[in-house]
């Protein structure tokens, strides 16, 4: 058998037995691999990378190497879930950089960063500044995590106390011109409801829908094949604000226009109750 035709099919086998070790070890994100998780995959990437391209190594010989790498993984992984020790040993521990403010100067040293590793990691954060940080943590995967100072912490609706609709993640409803009924209808959705929020939108039917979802609030966004088909969107909440607005101040006119007293505080307490109800809705009128 030539050469390259053998290289061929130990590379394909290769492959495809680094991926069931893959798919053995579990998904981990890269952000989150440790020391450890990162030397383990270098090391089985070069045992299968032998495999593929070097025909003077058994195949039985790698295949064992890369099961005693895979297997000492997962059984350390487990150990380190039930021991704290081990995962010390295993994924170290996080060190403080930075304390109330203040730069620790020997954990710097002790990890061996400079002072201008630690501003490009603050920066990664969008932290400019030292003065605006609290805490800074060397995590195990070498990030860096920022406490800001409570004072330059960006301002929430829960510090001020403004309530707003609670949201889930926008669902997909349309696909390539085809209407995911099961889930429009799980939604409590019709058919009919979306292709009038289709056709606002320039749509004339399903089939002219590359992409649709809907949000928690009811808003369907489209993509269609045609783009220079669509309109610009009136946005409905702000637009339903508008007009309560109109209908209060209007209440007021009539107040100020009419002579009859009856009338005038009849307008006047319908104004105020309708103030009182746009005050209780408007944070969910927001888009």
């Amino acid at each position: 058998m030539p050469e390259y035709t053998v290289i061929i099919i130990r590379s394909v086998f290769a492959f495809f037995f680094v991926l069931l070790i893959a798919r053995i070890l579990g998904k981990k994100q890269i952000a989150q691999m440790t020391f450890f998780d990162y030397i383990t995959g270098i090391t089985i990437g070069n045992i299968a990378a032998s495999l593929a391209i070097n025909t003077n190594i058994q195949p039985l010989n790698t295949i064992i190497g890369m099961i005693i790498f895979t297997t000492f993984s997962i059984l350390i992984a487990f150990f380190a879930l039930e021991s704290l020790k081990i995962r010390q040993i295993v994924e170290g521990s996080p060190t403080t950089l930075i304390q109330d403010g203040n730069i620790i100067e020997k954990n710097l040293l002790k990890v061996r960063m400079t002072f201008d590793d630690l501003m490009m990691g603050l920066r990664e954060k969008n932290v400019f500044k030292l003065a605006d940080v609290e805490s800074a943590v060397l995590e195990t995967n070498g990030k860096i995590s920022v406490m800001k100072k409570t004072e330059n912490n960006p301002l929430t609706p829960k510090d001020i106390g403004l309530p707003v609709e609670s949201e889930h993640a926008p669902s997909l409803i349309i696909m390539d011109g085809y209407v995911l009924r099961k889930r429009v209808q799980y939604l409590g959705y019709s058919e009919e409801w979306l292709l009038g929020e289709i056709k606002k939108q320039g749509a004339e039917d399903f089939k002219d829908v590359f992409l649709a979802q809907i949000d928690s609030k009811g808003n369907v966004h489209v993509d269609l094949y045609n783009e220079e088909k669509k309109p610009q969107q009136v946005k409905q909440k702000p637009l339903l604000a508008a007009q309560l607005r109109k209908m209060q101040g209007d209440l007021e006119s009539f107040a100020i226009q009419t002579d009859d007293q009856v009338a005038k505080k009849m307008y006047l307490n319908q104004s105020k109750e309708l103030q009182d109800l746009i005050n209780k809705v408007i944070p969910y009128l927001k888009e």
